[in-house]
């Protein structure tokens, strides 16, 4: 499947998902109603950007910028691809 997003495209979580800082379990989970789902460090970072106002070029920027050295772009892309596939997030 082709990635369902380009650099303009501004993700936003999907309603019926929520993203929070889960301080039992020391990292971002997804919440819906069947349960949750525990983020890796940089999937939490990904999704934290997800906010409804930043373009994925500007999330990637800001990324290599948090995270200098770091070529993320391709490891962004396919996140949100796996995300929106799970119906996480979608295009606003």
């Amino acid at each position: 499947m082709a990635n369902p997003f380009s650099a303009e495209d501004i993700p936003v979580i999907t309603p019926t998902f929520r993203l929070q800082w889960e301080q039992a379990q020391d990292c971002y989970v997804i919440l819906y109603p069947e349960g949750m789902v525990k983020l890796s460090p940089s999937a939490g970072e990904i999704m934290k950007r997800c906010d409804g106002k930043t373009n994925i070029t500007h999330m990637i920027d800001d990324l290599n910028n948090q995270f200098p050295g770091a070529d993320l772009e391709n490891d962004v892309y396919k996140f949100l691809e796996v995300a929106h596939e799970n119906g996480w997030i979608r295009a606003k």
